[in-house]
């Protein structure tokens, strides 16, 4: 750590243990993509809920070959009517209930069909039978607090019957971003003026860590104007996210209008490049992200403790997105800073691979966001770190 510079790892943990985890709410399921499950979910039922068949073909008693009378036929969603007794056979279709008395499935591709009836070779007991509850039992756990819902888990909660879910609060988040030579896209630039793309970036990282951004503003750079828009943003929003403004130039406003806002200081400046100057408070429940104005470093410091904290808010049990990747050319150490690497991710048979996405990795590149699926992680210290090494990344998603 650097004089009063606090490390990456401190300054999560210091978010973290600032996070009460929102109210639950009950979710219809084709809502419920990318929520937390907020309650533990067991089968009421068997899963299938009866024994199916695999196959097209005929049901049978188990026995040795032999020609039967084709007497029903059981489809999906439609079961034959009878009990299948000696010396018969009934039409099945894949996935249709097992008639009562039947215990096996003859394929129709090995039996010959003749007026009626069927030759069937020798079938042993269960051939081609799903049974009921092969996937899931009555009262069997499957789906436990904390898990991020995702197409597999809304499609089991559906096969067992459940209509909507419990799940973790949606958190709501303002996005900031301050400066007087901010204009939004699609506008014509003045003389020093640059468009806003740090907002368009926190808000989809905002939404995809499954947030709900409630407004996104330019603030201009003075302290009427910061202090009213940080207000305004504090009484609808769970998180507030601020870009810019948070180092001690003469128009940076945002740290003395947090405090005149009561927002509580926890840390300001993390050992960290590119974010050294990221500030972190909270005003009772509320989180407020100070970040900085440079574009990737924005990003960055939103996806180490922002985004973290989106999860945590919303009930999830861990948003660790933490790995080890195999490092595919040498890099430099910052002697003071951890440096985080925009890189290429790869998968060969020893693991992940990355690369940086280009050379120049400075906090202005915005273009070395592109085709990043991690950033790469490089401690601080003298020398460098050497092609082949391992390194921690962390998953972008």
């Amino acid at each position: 750590m650097a004089g009063d510079l606090i490390d990456i790892a401190t300054a999560r943990e210091r978010v973290l243990a600032a996070v009460e985890p929102l109210s639950t709410e009950d979710v219809p399921l084709r809502e419920a993509l990318g929520r937390v499950l907020a309650a533990d979910v067991s089968a009421e039922e068997d899963l299938p809920p009866f024994d199916s068949s695999a196959m097209d073909g005929y049901a049978v008693i188990a026995g040795p070959a032999g020609e039967l009378e084709v007497v029903d036929e059981s489809s999906a969603g439609h079961p034959a009517t009878r009990t299948l007794a000696g010396g018969q056979a009934i039409a099945i279709s894949t996935g249709a209930q097992i008639p009562e008395g039947a215990d096996a499935v003859v394929p129709v591709e090995r039996v010959q069909v003749q007026d009626g009836r069927v030759i069937v070779p020798d079938t042993s007991a269960g051939a081609n039978v799903r049974h009921a509850g092969d996937d899931v039992r009555s009262g069997e756990p499957v789906l436990r607090a904390g898990t991020l819902l995702g197409p597999g888990e809304l499609a089991v909660a559906a096969s067992l019957g459940h209509a909507s879910l419990p799940c973790g609060g949606r958190p709501r988040v303002a996005v900031l971003v301050t400066g007087d030579e901010l204009v939004e896209p699609g506008q014509p630039l003045g003389p020093g003026q640059i468009r806003n793309s740090n907002a368009i970036a926190m808000v989809a990282q905002a939404e995809r860590a499954g947030s709900d951004v409630v407004t996104s503003a330019i603030v201009p750079d003075n302290l009427e104007a910061t202090v009213a828009a940080l207000s305004s943003a504090l009484e609808s929003a769970d998180v507030v996210c601020i870009s810019g403004g948070v180092s001690v130039g003469p128009h940076d406003h945002v740290k003395p209008a947090l405090a005149e806002l009561g927002v509580e200081e926890n840390f300001w400046r993390v050992a960290l490049k590119p974010g050294k100057p990221t500030w972190f408070g909270t005003r009772g429940r509320q989180l407020v992200f100070g970040l900085p104005g440079n574009p990737v470093s924005a990003m960055v410091t939103f996806h180490l403790f922002a985004r973290p904290a989106l999860r945590a808010l919303a009930g999830a049990r861990t948003d660790d997105t933490r790995v080890v990747a195999v490092l595919d050319e040498a890099l430099p150490r910052n002697e003071s800073r951890d440096e985080v690497v925009r890189c290429r991710l790869r998968a060969e048979d020893d693991g992940w691979h990355v690369s940086p996405t280009k050379n120049d990795q400075s906090s202005h590149v915005l273009t070395s966001m592109l085709g990043a699926d991690a950033f790469a992680l490089i401690f601080a210290g003298e020398g460098t770190v050497e092609q082949g090494e391992r390194v921690p990344i962390e998953l972008l998603y």
